[in-house]
Parts: structure tokens; sequence; C-alpha cells
């Protein structure tokens, strides 16, 4: 009859359903974690209390369900499989995400013209210094990029200079910089197939 909710078996309730549970949960609470971390670094100080709030009390149900049934190692299995999944689901949603200001660090030993002019005509601030490294003379780059598009900054580098030497690191805060326009179309990469094709 329609209104009647089966029995749930409490073996299969013990045995799968907690389990089950705890494992979700763990997911839920860590990739929040994880994200919380994040905005920590970023200095978002309004979002990453809230999910603290959030991870802690989801961490709480799934503490409490393994306190309530210590006898079944199943449990234990969960809460360590959850634990690592939402690690990983946090990575992936976090890259999806892209937050934040990355500065790229460029050094080539030859000439940058090329690679100078496509990341300028993409719409990214560039500063360019002389150096002088163990091979000789070289150019140093740096750029402020958005995360999102430091895909496009390397395939440029991979393109125009493949044997330069680059790093990435995270920006917490910065002021002005020049970035490039969000419009809509290809992305800023297809740029650099324009500008060669002028050589």
């Amino acid at each position: 009859m329609l209104g009647i909710v089966p029995e749930i078996d409490p073996e299969v309730f013990s045995l799968v359903i907690v389990p089950l549970f705890i494992f979700f949960a763990r997911i839920c609470d860590v990739t929040i974690g994880t994200m919380r971390i994040i905005f920590v670094s970023r200095g978002m100080k309004m979002v990453a209390p809230v999910l603290g709030f959030v991870e802690v009390f989801i961490w709480i149900i799934a503490v409490g369900q393994i306190f309530q049934n210590l006898t079944n190692p199943l449990n234990y299995f969960a809460y360590a499989a959850g634990f690592g999944t939402g690690n990983y689901i946090g990575m992936l949603v976090e890259e999806r995400l892209a937050m934040g200001l990355a500065l790229v660090r460029i050094i080539t030993q030859r000439d940058a013209t090329n690679l100078i002019d496509y990341l300028r005509a993409a719409g990214y601030g560039v500063t360019v210094l002389d150096a002088q490294g163990k091979q000789g003379p070289g150019k140093v780059l740096f750029s402020v990029v958005k995360r999102k598009n430091i895909r496009d900054v390397e395939d440029a580098i991979h393109e125009f200079n493949p044997k330069a030497f680059y790093s990435i690191e995270d920006v917490r805060r910065a002021a002005e910089g020049t970035f490039p326009v969000t419009v809509p179309g290809p992305a800023p990469f297809h740029l650099g197939r324009v500008i060669r094709k002028g050589k």
C-alpha cells in the first residue's frame, strides 16, 4: 500500500547503509575542508569560516556513526576511504574553479621576442629583465595571470621557447595589473597562431 515505508533489515543497515553514509559524509567534509584551506590561502575571510562550520558539522555526524557502531570494521574502512577520496575530489574542484592569480616566471636563453609579443597581444602584462646565466645572456619574464589562463601561457611557452625554464607561484594579493579581456570565442592561445602567420 502507498504510504507504507518498507522496513530495513538491521543487518543491512549496519553493514551497508551506515558504512556508505560514513564514506560519503567523509568525502563531503574533506572536500569542503580542502576548499576551506584554499580560501584561507587566498585571503577570503568571509567564505572560509562558513565552510569550516559545515565541514566540522558533517565530520561530527560521521564520527558519531562510528562510535555508535564500533564493532563494524567496515565503518573504519569507509572513514579512511572517504578521507582519501575527499582529498582527491577537493583538488579536482579547486582546479576547476581556478580562482585567484599566479605569478609566471620565465627564464629563456634565446630570443624571447615572439613569446613577449604573443603574451602582450593576448592581453597579458609582461615585465622583461636582462639576465646573465651560466650559458650566457638571456631574458627573465614576469607575468601575473589569472589561474584559469595558466594553461594558455604554458602552451605559448612550449610553442615559442620550448626549452625555457619557468615556474608558477600563487599570488595571494595584487593591485592593478594587466589581464586579458574575457570575450566570447576561441581561447587566447589562438592569437599566437595569428601572430605566427605574419612571420
